[in-house]
């Protein structure tokens, strides 16, 4: 289902709780990525309102000495990496803050191959519509995104063609990615910062904790095949350099209340792609 075709959908299917994992990998940013399951929420559940207020604190403590008269020496993105580090827990990074709590898991749980297709292509659609928006570019700066190198949509459409050759059916996407898919296309028009904070999330993440998981579960069901989702064309650190730049000066010329509502939509990222993650081992 195309993005566009799959608007409306977003009001119908609500998002999840993620459930918090001790089995991680850490992205090149330092954000540690993790597998878990999750139970639907009614809507923005309490939960979500308690953790969009913690996030929101976390992000007025990055306010840079800049707003007392001084220079920030911390760029944008590691403001991003340091709110992300305490929506952690102590078990996942140092600088995590959670507490662990009854719905942390490890990964233990078996994936399936019915399961992590599904991921594939829900995970296909979310990196097409990323893909388009910034070729779209409503946005003057969304522009700037565009072709990094990081697109994962193609790699994606191979590895899929892979599984149909062995016999596997691919399915349609499914409510998290139509709904993740749809979240982000409502987003790139109306709220800039809040957008950047997903895109910036998405990939970086995929680079190491996807990679992680990726080939903790190649090494189960796969017979350890490396799937093309988790290959890039040239050195990945160079490309992620290249993005990191980009991001700290397309915020360079927002004000601080932009840079703090950006940070504060960490969160919603985490559970929109810790529902779409889940899929795997259901």
């Amino acid at each position: 289902m195309a993005p566009a075709a799959a608007t409306s959908l977003h009001r119908l299917v609500s998002p999840r709780v993620p459930l918090s994992v001790s089995a991680a990998g850490r992205n090149s940013n330092g954000m540690s990525m993790s597998v878990g399951g999750a139970r639907r929420a009614p809507g923005i559940s309490v939960l979500h309102f308690r953790w969009s207020r913690m996030v929101a604190a976390v992000a007025s403590t990055e306010m840079p000495p800049a707003a007392m008269g001084e220079e920030s020496e911390k760029t944008f993105v590691e403001e991003m990496r340091a709110v992300a580090m305490r929506l952690h827990t102590k078990d996942q990074a140092r600088e995590g803050e959670k507490e662990p709590d009854e719905l942390s898991v490890s990964l233990t749980r078996e994936p399936t191959v019915e399961g992590y297709v599904q991921f594939l292509v829900d995970s296909k659609l979310v990196f097409q519509t990323l893909e388009a928006i910034v070729d779209r570019a409503v946005v003057r700066w969304y522009a700037d995104f565009r072709n990094t190198g990081l697109e994962r949509s193609e790699a994606l459409k191979k590895d899929l063609k892979w599984f149909s050759e062995q016999g596997h059916t691919i399915p349609e996407p499914s409510a998290p990615g139509i709904t993740y898919a749809s979240y982000l296309e409502e987003l790139s028009e109306k709220d800039a910062q809040a957008f950047i904070c997903h895109f910036h999330n998405v990939y970086f993440a995929q680079s190491a904790g996807g990679r992680t998981i990726g080939t903790k579960i190649a090494e189960k069901i796969l017979n350890k095949k490396e799937l093309e989702f988790y290959k890039w064309e040239g050195t990945l650190s160079e490309l992620l350099q290249d993005v990191r730049t980009k991001l700290n000066q397309v915020a360079s010329s927002w004000s601080r209340e932009e840079k703090n509502h950006c940070l504060a939509e960490t969160e919603k990222s985490f559970i929109y792609s810790m529902d779409r993650l889940r899929q795997v081992f259901t």
